[in-house]
């Protein structure tokens, strides 16, 4: 299975947000993870989006709410791009689900059990080393086990 694009298909689902309501910035960061499940969008990923998105005239600043914060809607050209690709757009909401369970099966635990193995790994004597490669070794044939729905063969 390749790596979930969600990142490429932002655009997208910030533009599907904005179709529902005009909201501001951290509002869209909020959405994008309840929604979506993606992992703290960081205002550094979305605030380039969203001013992206205003110079192709896909959206525009509705108004200042609360503390000066900008409220942005979508346009008319927004709601035209939208529906120009609502294939993509549906594929971006699929992969995002997908990602989203996938999160609350644990693997967000995976990834950060690996992430510290790798920033450890220089540290490790052998036999923490064995053991590891023992339990990844037995962890990838129970998943693959479960997704095959049987027997693994020796070679697996």
């Amino acid at each position: 299975m390749e790596r979930p694009k969600i990142k490429g298909h932002l655009k997208l689902l910030i533009l599907s947000l904005l179709e529902e309501e005009p909201i501001h910035g951290y509002a869209i960061m909020q959405k994008l993870s309840e929604r979506f499940g993606i992992p703290h969008p960081s205002a550094g990923a979305i605030y380039p989006i969203l001013a992206s998105l205003k110079r192709s005239g896909l959206i525009e600043v509705a108004g200042e709410g609360k503390r000066e914060k900008k409220t942005y809607r979508i346009t008319k050209k927004g709601l035209e791009y939208l529906e120009l690709h609502e294939d993509e757009l549906h594929e971006a909401i699929m992969r995002a689900e997908v990602f989203k369970e996938f999160a609350e099966l644990g693997g967000r635990e995976v990834g950060r059990a690996l992430h510290m193995v790798l920033e450890s790994l220089p540290e490790l004597n052998g036999e923490q080393k064995e053991e590891l490669s023992r339990v990844m070794k037995e962890f990838a044939k129970k998943v693959k086990l479960i997704l095959l729905g049987g027997e693994l063969s020796e070679r697996d």
